[in-house]
């Protein structure tokens, strides 16, 4: 009789939503900043500083916009979500743009869905009108998959806007209504 050892089961994957605090932008601006360097899913190519991070959360928490992370039971930042005027002018007050991140062990979980989910529904709370998502057209399939299941619908591409990692990328312009 040949015994094999059987693996324990995973654990949950557990985690809770919440507001960001000041707290948290460290583990925020780490998340961010991975992609920055390893990927094109975010045009930036310069880390973002720890006062660049404080600065955006002022503006964001001043202007009463949603941005939310999802907290593992032990207080570790697993991701985060927010979203940001889409332009500066004043008629574009009720449109944002949809930004979500996630730590590298917590991408294939769902979490992406659970985040937009919630930003939706504290976008609506908030008064917010349109959604705007902003996609790189390269590498980020999962990320058009999930906004489409969600409702945006694409409108829009365009192409060669950035250049990073030695080659041109587009974007995929998708909008959702929150009427």
């Amino acid at each position: 009789m040949h015994l094999r050892a059987v693996p324990p089961p995973e654990a949950p994957f557990e985690y809770s939503l919440r507001e960001v605090k000041a707290a948290d932008l460290p583990y925020i601006r780490e998340i961010y900043n991975y992609y920055v360097a390893n990927s094109t899913v975010t045009f930036d190519e310069d880390a973002m500083t720890l006062a660049e991070w404080r600065d955006k959360f002022a503006y964001l928490d001043r202007l009463g916009m949603p941005f939310i992370v999802a907290e593992s039971p032990a207080g570790q930042i697993l991701g985060y979500a927010l979203v940001s005027p889409w332009k500066q002018k004043k008629a574009y007050r009720f449109t944002v743009e949809n930004s979500i991140y996630l730590g590298a062990a917590s991408t294939g979980k769902g979490l992406g869905r659970v985040l937009l989910a919630e930003l939706i529904t504290r976008s609506k709370e908030a008064g917010l009108k349109e959604i705007i998502a902003v996609i790189a057209d390269q590498g980020a399939d999962a990320s058009i998959k999930l906004h489409h299941d969600f409702g945006f619908e694409e409108i829009g591409r365009m192409g060669k806007v950035g250049f990073k990692f030695e080659r041109w990328l587009g974007t995929v312009l998708m909008q959702k209504s929150l009427k």
